[in-house]
Parts: structure tokens; sequence; C-alpha cells
């Protein structure tokens, strides 16, 4: 039996800088009020903003929608297997 492996989308979805519905979401690192850090299968993506807060996570279809007032979306390329989210505290310190 051949296994076929799921293709997802990688979108962003912003409405009024406060609902954003964002696809293709693969994990979740650090998440507070003013910052969530994501894994995406396109990259990593930093959201910064004021009062943030995920309303809705899905892994399983990688959908999640984040609440809050948006003030940034960052974008990073994998470079290694660790990315963001494996960056110790140090190290995002001294960047």
């Amino acid at each position: 039996m051949v296994e076929q492996k799921q293709e997802y989308s990688n979108r962003l979805t912003l409405t009024e800088r406060s609902h954003l519905v964002v696809q293709g979401v693969e994990h979740v690192g650090k998440f507070n009020e003013r910052e969530i850090n994501l894994d995406t299968n396109l990259g990593f993506l930093v959201l910064r903003g004021e009062g943030l807060h995920i309303t809705n996570l899905d892994l399983e279809t990688k959908n999640m929608v984040v609440e809050g007032r948006i003030f940034a979306l960052e974008f990073f390329e994998r470079k290694s297997g660790k990315g963001v989210r494996g960056k110790g505290m140090l190290d995002r310190i001294f960047k």
C-alpha cells in the first residue's frame, strides 16, 4: 500500500490587524501576550503585538487563529534542524 503525503497550504489571513488565521502551522514554540513563535511548513514565523491570544490551534489540520493587536509578522528561513525554537536564551539575547 502506498502512503500518500497530504499537502498543506501556507496562508496568512489578517483582518483589521486583530484577527489572524494561519494555515501550515507545524509547531508553536514560545508564546505570550506580546510574541508568538511558530514553525510553519515554509519556515519560522514570529508574531508581535499586544494582547495576543491563541484562540484556536489544531496541529492535525495545521491551522491556528490568533486574536489581539498585531504589530509585526517576521519570517525566517530554516537554516538547520534547530531554527528559532531550538535557540537558547543566550543565543536570542546576543543575536
